[in-house]
């Protein structure tokens, strides 16, 4: 059958459960889902100041990340439109009509309503209520003002930011300089790596009429411009952690060595903006960001033993 009914909404294709099950792995984006997990575990070991409470980091984590996923489901339900004129994503569920708007909103909503549900009762209110609202900012905000104005990646960037201070908030941590720290960290980190998701996909994007780059007509100048700022912003905010007294000399070192390494592969691509130096940018960051979490708490965890 390729044309029947699924979901209820006809016109979508039918597919047999396996493949449905598949799709439906496809719009949670299960990589951005496990980069979550671990920046909310992180977050939620790092409030651990005596012991961590693993129990309850084995609901709170998957709790999180179910509305992390939603967030992802409703995205591309948003914007199964403009997904059709991208090659990156034309072949998403719901793009590709695998997956109904229908049928895809329904998932969406239910994930978010499990995730939040559980953690008002297995974390607190407060964990509960910051997730939702992360999750009503990326789907609500950002995702529409896509079309509107380059501005949304900064908006875009707070829901990105937020996994750990939600992990920190899960395990009873207080909103404090702590938790300016973390989500500093990940919201300036954020700049340089999607604009150079920005640049190397800036065809597609401008096809799509998605507004992702601060201008598509000056061969990239501004863009690597803001890339840089923030890229020089993130060498003394890498460092905030060591002053919020979360971890000790052996993170400020790692700290200033990554720092300066993501900082050098901007400055690569702002002096010669193509997408080679965009992919390099890209690829680094995503190595940059991960080994400077593990590094945190590691010194955290030596500091503390």
């Amino acid at each position: 059958m390729s044309a029947v009914v699924a979901g209820g909404v006809e016109g979508v294709v039918a597919t047999p459960l396996p493949g449905r099950l598949s799709d439906y792995a496809q719009m949670v984006r299960p990589r951005i889902v496990v980069m979550s997990a671990v920046a909310v575990l992180a977050g939620f070991v790092l409030a651990s100041s005596e012991s961590v409470d693993w129990l309850k980091a084995l609901v709170t984590v998957p709790s999180i990340c179910f509305l992390v996923a939603a967030s992802s489901v409703l995205n591309q339900v948003w914007e199964s439109g403009s997904d059709r004129f991208m090659s990156r994503t034309e072949r998403r569920p719901v793009a590709s009509g695998r997956v109904s708007v229908l049928e895809g909103a329904v998932f969406g909503i239910a994930m978010s309503v499990v995730g939040g549900l559980l953690l008002w009762w297995v974390a607190n209110p407060l964990t509960s209520i910051a997730s939702v609202l992360t999750m009503l900012t990326y789907v609500c905000v950002y995702t529409p003002l896509k079309r509107v104005t380059a501005f949304c990646t900064t908006i875009g960037a707070i829901p990105g930011a937020m996994p750990p201070v939600l992990g920190w908030l899960a395990a009873g941590g207080e909103a404090g300089l702590e938790c300016i720290a973390l989500f500093a960290i990940f919201f300036v980190w954020q700049f340089p790596h999607f604009l150079a998701i920005g640049w190397i996909y800036r065809d597609e994007y401008a096809a799509a009429g998605l507004r992702m780059l601060p201008s598509f007509e000056d061969g990239g100048r501004r863009t690597g411009q803001i890339a840089l700022v923030y890229a020089l912003a993130f060498v003394p905010v890498a460092w905030l952690p060591r002053m919020a007294g979360l971890a000790g000399d052996g993170y400020f070192w790692a700290s200033l060595v990554l720092s300066v390494g993501y900082l050098w592969l901007t400055v690569r691509f702002f002096t010669e903006r193509s997408d080679r130096r965009a992919r390099q940018l890209m690829v680094g960051s995503l190595i940059c960001l991960p080994i400077l979490l593990g590094c945190l708490v590691l010194d955290f965890l030596r500091l503390t033993a």
